[in-house]
């Protein structure tokens, strides 16, 4: 007799239906208000029941004051969006408010690295002290488009709450990043980093690069006095000046975010209301829309096919839906940044070194919300304070850090072989099989080959090359 046989059985089981209208309200959540502008507009020029809504003067912010309120906010009608109003769902058919998200959906297009993201890739290599990296963040976020440092160290420091001797020496290490240059103060300690990393950088050339202007001006005599050299010496020197980059930012799409818009606003309230701090959303970056029921009610009279009023409705459906996730948006936004300022209340008090370890967890836990929602909220979302202008995930000791550490990225790991070659004995010179043991030893686990290839890549002479080298210099 054959076991063969067919056989129905039924089964039951949960699963996530990622909806179209789930994806896009998870995608408003990661946005911030500039980008949410520039959606805004594309829909108010395809949908004809969208209309903006002009701000008047008159209103104030919407905003939860510590101390005060926790989450104060203006109630609008269900039908107009104005960031902040109180809402429970994202909408008809994606019927989940942002709470319940968890881990759902995460962006999968692949983009170019941002020269931000290459920079903090590096600092979360280089340094371990939490303090460290959100100074360091700091820094990146100030450099102008040519990558240049251009905020005063005193100025920086008076911010920060931290002595000039700190950042001095972060930024000391911070100079030492991809792309060579980045973080000088001009142009011409931007070439002589470069030139120091080529092991270019001499008495000839630190005369050149002091008189640029010479140079600049086709001043190719008085130039080659100056340095003590022939002019033909002269010439190899301004071919080396040439090859070099005096816009280390260039090779990045992307420039960091320097001029940085913040979303959310903080301010001290008065002692008569209380103390403490006042955190509302920046409406002035954030659009103000409504859906017009009238002309929607006028328009579905003259419907006179299945086809044209299913158009109707789903574009009544749509801005309804639209403005509803904005609304849902503005509120969990309001809720995480209110909840972080008022965990680190002291560093906004005091400084730097008052900083508190905090992590996702611990604001989800206290807002109720899932850690995914937190770290989308806080992900190019910042803040304007009495300190300065972050980002939200600064205030976080684990920010870009995984569960298992940190991410080993090559860039990474050419960050940190460049720091473990600059920090070398030059009696003791480092070879390709001790980096090796050093990188596991920091839970880096690459083989001898790939070490070698990522220290040519980075222009390093082998260790044979630089034990010449150090001994000559001495």
């Amino acid at each position: 007799m054959s076991d063969i046989s067919q056989r129905l059985d039924l089964k039951q089981s949960q699963s996530l239906v990622m909806t179209p209208q789930l994806q896009q309200a998870i995608k408003l959540l990661q946005l911030n208000n500039l980008e949410i502008t520039e959606l805004v507009e594309e829909e108010l020029a395809q949908n004809p029941f969208l209309e903006k809504k002009e701000k008047d003067p008159a209103e104030s912010a919407p905003s939860s004051e510590d101390n005060v309120e926790k989450a104060q906010s203006a109630q609008t009608p269900d039908d107009d969006f104005d960031a902040g109003s109180a809402m429970a769902s994202v909408g008809a058919g994606g019927n989940t408010s942002f709470e319940k998200l968890d881990n759902a959906f995460e962006n999968s297009m692949s983009e170019d690295q941002t020269l931000r993201e290459h920079l903090i890739e590096q600092l979360y290599v280089a340094f371990t002290d939490p303090k460290d990296k959100m100074i360091g963040a700091l820094l990146i976020d100030q450099l102008d488009e040519a990558g240049y440092l251009r905020t005063s160290v005193t100025e920086l420091s008076e911010g920060l709450g931290c002595s000039t001797e700190r950042i001095g020496r972060l930024l000391d290490v911070m100079k030492q990043f991809d792309p060579s240059g980045i973080f000088a103060r001009d142009l011409e300690e931007c070439l002589r980093i470069q030139l120091e990393d080529q092991g270019q950088y001499d008495k000839p050339m630190a005369v050149l690069l002091d008189n640029l202007k010479l140079l600049a001006d086709h001043d190719h005599k008085a130039l080659a006095d100056k340095c003590g050299v022939n002019e033909t010496y002269l010439k190899d020197m301004i071919e080396e000046v040439r090859s070099l980059n005096p816009k280390p930012a260039s090779d990045f799409d992307h420039i960091v975010v320097q001029t940085a818009i913040p979303d959310v606003l903080m301010k001290r309230l008065p002692k008569n209301l209380g103390g403490g701090w006042r955190v509302e959303l920046n409406t002035e970056t954030l659009p103000r829309v409504l859906v017009n029921n009238i002309y929607y009610k006028e328009v579905a009279k003259s419907a006179s096919n299945k086809k044209d009023k299913e158009y109707l409705n789903n574009q009544m459906a749509s801005a309804n839906w639209l403005v509803r996730s904005l609304d849902q948006r503005a509120q969990t936004i309001l809720k995480v940044a209110a909840e972080i300022v008022e965990q680190q209340d002291a560093f906004f008090n005091y400084g730097i070194e008052f900083l508190k370890p905090l992590t996702l967890k611990d604001i989800a836990e206290v807002i109720e919300m899932h850690e995914s929602t937190v770290s989308r909220v806080t992900n190019n979302k910042y803040i304007g304070t009495p300190r300065g202008i972050f980002e939200l995930k600064y205030f976080f000791s684990t920010a870009l850090v995984s569960e298992e550490g940190v991410s080993h990225s090559a860039q990474s790991i050419k960050a940190r072989i460049q720091a473990l070659v600059d920090e070398e004995d030059p009696k003791k010179v480092l070879s390709d099989d001790r980096i090796v043991e050093m990188l596991k030893g920091e839970g880096i686990d690459i083989a001898r080959r790939t070490v070698a290839k990522y220290r040519d890549a980075l222009h390093i002479p082998s260790s044979v090359q630089r034990r010449k080298q150090k001994k000559n210099q001495n």
